[in-house]
């Protein structure tokens, strides 16, 4: 193999004779410089693409952890709305069932009065009016919470109108039938009475809130006055209860029914059946329990039982 090499600045030429082995080193460089140049090529290549995709690979990892965590955060804001929306709903059932019995009394009081219904009618909402005050620079309220407010608002209202009621009444002797007395039921004996006794389950001494009448199954429990229920349903180691609001200040309370014939904001009259004879709750057998609350504090019924309506 000749190598010519050219001076162009003298015009020179010189040729150098490869042989041997030399020969086949370079002819071998010549041909296995395309081949290594395009490998390395290939290589870079490669390694770009890898690079590219480790970098998406991690930006995707880190989306999906953020969508993570905001998923986790939304779920516990609809955990927080719920609770908040679950509180809101039993103040709103509260309240109307605090505006039935409101009502109901206020209806019978008008009633046994004799006083002018036009003038204490507890079947319309309470008039009232005023200026108009624009609030459209206000946060509009949700009709779930401007429900709410508006029963607060008519409670306050009722209350305002019983309060003037009973001012009207106060000093008058109410009807004879809203007073309490008599017996809670119409067959029966007095089984247990008010005060310190042996628990009938442990023995030991402990305060008895009421009087007991025992009496058959089934037998009628009734009312001692006339009133409105204020509750009807089960309550604890009572089972199954009746408590009657009469006025001024007093309510009585029937235990261990069998079965309840009222609902709470019925107004029930003196004599009435309000349930039936049982053993519900705490009790070895059946009987009804009966108590005299006056002015929300309890009171020996006694007195009230050998009492007649006059």
């Amino acid at each position: 193999m000749k190598l010519i090499l050219v001076n162009q600045r003298y015009g020179h030429s010189r040729t150098i004779v490869i042989r041997g082995w030399l020969k086949g080193l370079l002819s071998l460089c010549l041909l296995g410089a395309p081949v290594a140049l395009g490998y390395l090529g290939y290589q870079l290549a490669v390694s770009d693409s890898d690079a590219n995709q480790l970098v998406s690979q991690e930006a995707t990892e880190k989306w999906q952890q953020k969508l993570d965590e905001q998923s986790q955060t939304l779920a516990q804001l609809k955990r927080n709305a719920e609770v908040q929306l679950e509180a809101l709903t039993t103040r709103l059932a509260t309240l109307q069932a605090r505006m039935l019995r409101l009502d109901a009394l206020g209806e019978r009081l008008t009633t046994v009065a004799d006083l002018d219904t036009s003038e204490f009618d507890f079947s319309q909402p309470p008039a009232a009016g005023g200026i108009l005050i624009s609030d459209s620079g206000t946060v509009s309220t949700p009709d779930f919470l401007f429900a709410i407010d508006q029963l607060e608002h008519d409670i306050a209202r009722r209350s305002e109108q019983l309060e003037t009621l009973s001012q009207l009444i106060n000093g008058q002797q109410l009807l004879k039938e809203a007073e309490i007395a008599g017996r809670p039921v119409r067959s029966g004996w007095l089984s247990s009475g008010f005060g310190r006794r042996a628990d009938p389950f442990t023995g030991a001494m402990a305060w008895h809130s009421g009087v007991d009448f025992a009496g058959a199954a089934g037998g009628p429990i009734v009312s001692v006055g006339a009133g409105v229920v204020t509750y009807a349903g089960d309550r604890d180691n009572y089972g199954l209860t009746v408590e009657v609001d009469h006025g001024n200040g007093y309510l009585t309370r029937y235990a261990h029914a069998k079965e309840l014939k009222v609902e709470t904001g019925d107004i029930v009259t003196q004599g009435q059946t309000i349930a039936l004879i049982g053993s519900t709750g705490r009790s070895t057998g059946p009987h009804v329990h009966f108590e005299v609350y006056k002015n929300g504090r309890v009171v020996d019924p006694s007195s009230y039982i050998r009492r007649t309506h006059r």
